[in-house]
């Protein structure tokens, strides 16, 4: 511990010492309310690792650490918005809709249910660059509409949502698919994304892991060390002061959604390969896993707050419990539950965080 954090603890601690003791039962009330999603997850798991120890195994460990991985970029794209005091519902059907081109494009040579037969594989980059480039447009329209006619994201993004699942289900239709899953995908794609980084004894840690681990870097640098990432913040804390101040509001705006377009295409990609079967229901929902994860992590609604660190943590937090329940055979339509359960909480607790700071 460095004596900067020690000097802190030991002023915080003096300061609790010096209350008399209806402010130190608020004091500490506030601690555990404002932490309190924290314990209740931390109280999950370890009641799911003592009634089934193999929760805990190397193997059970690793594939919370691949899930982690294969949520993240969704979750650092929806960040974005929140930061800006918005949302983003429409990231899973981007997720589909690339993850389902990424596939079509990669189909093996020959393969009896290829959607364009007359079509070898592309090379992955170009593929790559095609679901990004599907992401970005999806983002300008976002943000153009946000900024441009200051609409709230949440009706924005319902829109695009829309317009992307029905997008997605035309797609599938093309040739003589007629709307059917998406396999046989060619082995170039997917050794690149689920292809052994290395093993840890006998358990494989996939390639994905590593592409997730450097664009969650490449977003810290951005939100942490540009002056993009500095206009954010400053929109998400107060548009109108930010705009006194001369940073163009719409110019942020338009590029928070871009480059989250951006992450939705690549999750895309690295969901494609992951599941090796693509269809109309590929990405659904998992803009309220990434959304509840990033307010976990300390991603305000109320905007201008926000951690990379915070969001890996609530990413790896949420697939700790999910994976922890799948061990305990919760159903999946209680997971439904679960997670609206998680985001409700979560909120309330941001917003009492909120307004006493206020």
């Amino acid at each position: 511990m460095s004596d900067k954090n020690e000097a802190a603890r030991v002023g915080k601690l003096s300061k609790f010492k010096t209350l008399n003791p209806s402010d130190k039962r608020r004091y500490v009330t506030d601690l555990l309310f404002n932490n309190a999603m924290f314990i209740i997850i931390a109280i999950a798991i370890i009641y799911i690792a003592i009634r089934v120890p193999a929760f805990l195994s190397l193997s059970s460990v690793v594939n919370i650490i691949s899930l982690t991985a294969a949520r993240m970029p969704i979750a650092l794209g929806i960040a974005g918005a929140i930061v800006l005091t918005g949302t983003d519902i429409s990231a899973g059907r981007c997720v589909g809709l690339t993850a389902c081109v990424a596939a079509s494009l990669l189909q093996i040579t020959g393969y009896s249910k290829k959607m364009f037969p007359d079509l070898d594989p592309l090379p992955l980059w170009s593929v790559l660059l095609i679901v990004m480039a599907i992401g970005a447009v999806v983002g300008l329209v976002n943000g153009f509409f946000v900024a441009k006619f200051k609409l709230h994201p949440f009706i924005v993004t319902l829109s695009t949502q829309l317009i992307l699942f029905g997008s997605v289900l035309m797609y599938l239709m093309i040739g003589s698919n007629n709307g059917q899953t998406l396999s046989g995908l060619d082995s170039s794609y997917t050794d690149f994304v689920r292809g052994t980084l290395f093993k840890i004894g006998t358990v494989a840690v996939p390639n994905y892991v590593l592409y997730s681990a450097i664009l969650t870097a490449i977003i810290w640098v951005i939100w942490n060390k540009t002056e993009f990432g500095k206009n954010m913040f400053a929109v998400g804390s107060n548009e109108e002061a930010a705009n006194v101040s001369g940073v163009n509001v719409f110019r942020t705006i338009i590029l928070v959604f871009v480059l989250a377009g951006i992450m939705y295409g690549i999750t895309g990609f690295i969901e494609g390969a992951r599941i090796a079967s693509c269809s109309a229901n590929t990405g659904l929902n998992y803009e309220s896993d990434a959304i509840a994860a990033c307010v976990i992590g300390g991603v305000s609604f109320v905007g201008g707050t926000g951690k990379i660190s915070g969001i890996v943590t609530g990413v790896f937090l949420l697939q700790i419990i999910f994976v922890g329940l799948n061990f305990l055979s919760v159903s999946a339509n209680m997971l439904y539950i679960i997670k609206g359960l998680i985001i409700l909480v979560a909120c309330a607790i941001d917003m009492r965080k909120y307004l006493a700071r206020k």
